[in-house]
Order: C-alpha cells, then sequence, then structure tokens
C-alpha cells in the first residue's frame, strides 16, 4: 500500500444517486478492499452516523468509524464517491462521499485538510464538473500533502 491517504483506484464517479446506507457501505467497502479497515468498520461507521451526521456541509458527507473502533483501522486511508444524482444524507444534499480512515491521530490532519478543499466554493464547483475519476482524483491530490 502506498503511503499516500488517497489513491485514484478510491476514487469513483456514479451517475446515478444512492441511499445513504449504499454509499456508507461503498466508502467502507474501498477502504476495506485497500486492506485499511476490517469489516467490522463499516459497522462503527453506522454507529458513529446514529450519535452524530458525518454531513459537513457544501454537499459533502464524511462517513467514519467510532473512537471505540481504532482497533479495526489498519492503515490510514480516504475513499472518494460522487454521486452526480445526490444523496439524502438525514435530509441533507450530498454528492461527495468521503471515507476516512485514520490510524492513530492522523485522522485529524487528514480532515482538516479535506475541510480547506471543501470550503472554497470555486474548488467544490471544479470537483463537481470533474468528468472523469481520474479528473477528479488530480484535483484531490493536495490530501496526500503533507
Amino acid at each position: 500500500m502506498s503511503d499516500d491517504v488517497l489513491t485514484r483506484d478510491r476514487v469513483r464517479i456514479h451517475t446515478g444517486t444512492a441511499t445513504q446506507d449504499e454509499a456508507m457501505r461503498e466508502a467502507a467497502g474501498i477502504l476495506m478492499d485497500a486492506g485499511a479497515v476490517t469489516a467490522a468498520y463499516y459497522d462503527a461507521m453506522q454507529d458513529r452516523e446514529r450519535t452524530v451526521s458525518t454531513y459537513m456541509g457544501n454537499e459533502l458527507a464524511i462517513p467514519h468509524g467510532t473512537n471505540e473502533a481504532k482497533d479495526e483501522i489498519l492503515a490510514s486511508a480516504l475513499s472518494l464517491v460522487r454521486y452526480d444524482g445526490g444523496i439524502d444524507w438525514g435530509g441533507e444534499p450530498v454528492r461527495f462521499v468521503v471515507g476516512i480512515a485514520g490510524k492513530g491521530d492522523e485522522h485529524l490532519d487528514i480532515l482538516s485538510r479535506i475541510a480547506i478543499l471543501f470550503s472554497d466554493d470555486d474548488d467544490v464547483a471544479r470537483l463537481k464538473q470533474a468528468g472523469t475519476a481520474d479528473d477528479l482524483f488530480a484535483l484531490l491530490a493536495s490530501v496526500n500533502e503533507t
């Protein structure tokens, strides 16, 4: 596994919509396929969502596990899926779902980089307009900078 938290194979674009649960399941599945989390991480994402919404604003949700699930995280990694049809995320409109797994306290630094990217309306507009997953990944590459 590369040192980059986000790799091209973990970026996807879907033209349709999904349910919140389907999107969380896909985010966890991508992280699991990357070897970053165990199968139990999806349940931890669900537990967190029941406690507090992971909707962040600007059509972004960042589902992640609870603090109690730290043992389910094997390595720091991100997944990003854009749903062009949108998702109803507990009543909020979401187009981008970023799955996150952070080893130790690394998730805080990763979260801040994602938050900075999605706080800029021009950046969000570019992310929405990216035509391919390759284009989308290129726009997101800054999250790998330490």
